[in-house]
């Protein structure tokens, strides 16, 4: 493996996702909130660098075509179970969210059990726009608890999960997120039923049609 400058945005991008957790630990709030928000953004946008260096200077390697979707999936998955938990376990949040970590799970679990045929799974150009969609919507619900922590005061209570109402930007920016977070979920659904129409070939036993 060879330390490129893409092979590196892309370990730090994966290194990255748990500390969007650890904010919370070490900082209080809204701190925590701005200090998540500023990492994950900084990380998405090694997502694109690190790929568009790659291309750019010829130096795309299978360590960093193996390591890149995995550091995808670990700053989304993290961010989401993080923004469940201060968001007040809203459901309008956690439908959408389940969504987006059973699609990731499923696909994970079929690549593995596809072994070599795996590479057959390419990934699409509507993955990408789902990756895309699931940051954006990320960033802007972090936005929004920061936000309604600062204009609360206190962290929202288990129990608080309807939609908010209201005109304050925490309000906004929570609608905004949540209206986000549900296209990036039906995107996601769509490419999971992809790949999983595209694997069915691979998944027939010998001797049936």
């Amino acid at each position: 493996m060879r330390w490129t400058l893409p092979n590196i945005l892309t370990v730090l991008r994966l290194l990255a996702a748990p500390g969007v957790a650890v904010m919370f630990l070490y900082f209080s709030r809204p701190w925590a909130d701005w200090f998540a928000l500023a990492l994950f953004i900084g990380a998405a946008i090694t997502d694109w660098f690190d790929g568009y260096l790659a291309r750019l200077w010829k130096q795309e390697s299978k360590f960093g075509a193996m390591l890149d979707p995995i550091a995808d999936k670990a700053m989304v998955v993290i961010a989401l179970v993080v923004l469940t938990g201060y968001s007040g376990m809203n459901p309008w949040l956690i439908l959408p969210a389940t969504v987006i970590l059973f699609r990731e799970v499923f696909v994970s679990g079929l690549r593995e059990f596809l072994g070599a045929d795996a590479g057959r799974l390419r990934v699409t150009k509507l993955a990408k726009w789902k990756t895309t969609a699931q940051m954006v919507a990320i960033a802007v619900l972090f936005l929004g608890t920061g936000l309604a922590y600062l204009e609360q005061g206190r962290a929202p209570r288990a129990g608080e999960g309807d939609i908010p109402t209201g005109a304050s930007l925490a309000d906004i920016a929570t609608h905004v997120g949540l209206a986000l977070i549900w296209i990036a979920a039906i995107l996601t659904a769509i490419t999971g039923w992809d790949y999983f129409r595209k694997a069915l070939p691979y998944l027939k036993e010998p001797g049936h049609d």
